[in-house]
């Protein structure tokens, strides 16, 4: 699991790995994942959409603050594209 996920996205963070891990497997002769994962990947919409919406006060502060957020260094490197 990513050390990027705070403790309330740990659920997102196992969904994404079970699509990974599909998805990896799927490399395989005869091996049809994609309803599986299309169906993972709704299940992790519907969850995400709930986590996000009942986060308290702290957890927006954290999501705020996340180390994988972008730095406005980041922002102006792009600006010259």
């Amino acid at each position: 699991m990513n050390a990027t996920y705070l403790d309330f996205e740990k659920p997102i963070a196992e969904l994404e790995a079970k699509i990974q891990d599909l998805r990896h497997a799927s490399h395989g002769p005869a091996l049809d994942v994609e309803a599986e994962v299309r169906g993972l990947r709704n299940k992790l919409r519907i969850r995400s959409a709930e986590i996000f919406r009942n986060l308290s006060a702290w957890q927006i502060a954290q999501l705020a603050r996340h180390p994988a957020r972008p730095y406005t260094l980041d922002y102006l490197g792009r600006a010259g594209r």
